[in-house]
């Protein structure tokens, strides 16, 4: 994200992905079940410089993950890269993130619009019908599938594929072709050079980011680059953060 959209809140419709890549999701409730910090997590992928990075936290409070969003908002800032919060709008205000995203059964548009007018967010669609209605409310981005076969959420919609993608990309390349498509669900390091000419993002999760922090920023890195972002040398966001 640009800094002057950071700071001025770009209007309605305004492109907020400044490059194509990896969409990051920080799962918290996943890196707990391996012990791992996620704000060391989460630094360790700014690394990569995705195109975002999404904390989810379906099963903290709303303190821990206000906490979590203001421990994060600086790393963020250096980098960068937009801090997105996935679903609790108070705790996306409260915690300075720059944007929300919502899923199909999270708050509607109009509550979040009411309550925070100024305040960014895209929205995940699993079919073409539900992409229509997102497209009419003008979001940050909209994110579509599941691609793939996931394992990291039990009621996941039924895989929509490459080919699903595709329509996605010419049904918003011809209504909003200013809004950023992100490929959601099972996607990794072998299948993302398929999605790559297919959406300005993708999202994966932090299971397949991990396996020891030590190696993170690297494989970050590789799906970064992998999903058409620009390779990042580490030692720079080193040296920036100095």
């Amino acid at each position: 994200m640009s800094l002057e959209a950071r700071n001025g809140r770009p209007s309605r419709g305004a492109r907020v992905f400044s490059a194509r890549g990896l969409y990051a999701i920080v799962d918290v409730t996943s890196l707990a079940a391996r012990r791992v910090d996620p704000v060391a997590f989460a630094e360790a992928v700014l690394g990569a410089k995705p195109v975002a990075l999404q904390v989810r936290a379906k099963s903290s409070s709303r303190a821990e993950l206000v906490a979590l969003l203001r421990a994060l908002a600086p790393a963020c800032r250096v980098a960068n890269v937009p801090l997105v919060c996935n679903d609790d709008l108070d705790a996306a205000l409260l915690g300075g993130a720059d944007m929300l995203h919502l899923g199909q059964d999270d708050a509607p548009v109009a509550a979040v619009r009411a309550r925070a007018p100024h305040l960014l967010f895209g929205l995940s669609t699993h079919d073409l019908d539900q992409l229509d209605r997102a497209l009419a409310f003008e979001p940050a981005y909209v994110a579509f599938g599941p691609l793939f076969p996931t394992r990291s959420k039990t009621d996941a919609s039924p895989v929509v594929g490459l080919d699903g993608l595709a329509r996605a990309k010419e049904r918003v390349g011809t209504r909003a072709p200013r809004t950023p498509l992100v490929g959601i669900g099972g996607i990794d390091l072998e299948r993302a050079p398929s999605v790559a000419p297919l959406a300005d993002a993708g999202a994966v999760i932090s299971d397949l980011l991990l396996d020891g922090l030590d190696g993170v920023t690297r494989r970050a890195s590789l799906l970064h680059e992998a999903l058409g972002g620009r390779a990042h040398n580490p030692e720079d966001s080193q040296q920036e953060r100095a």
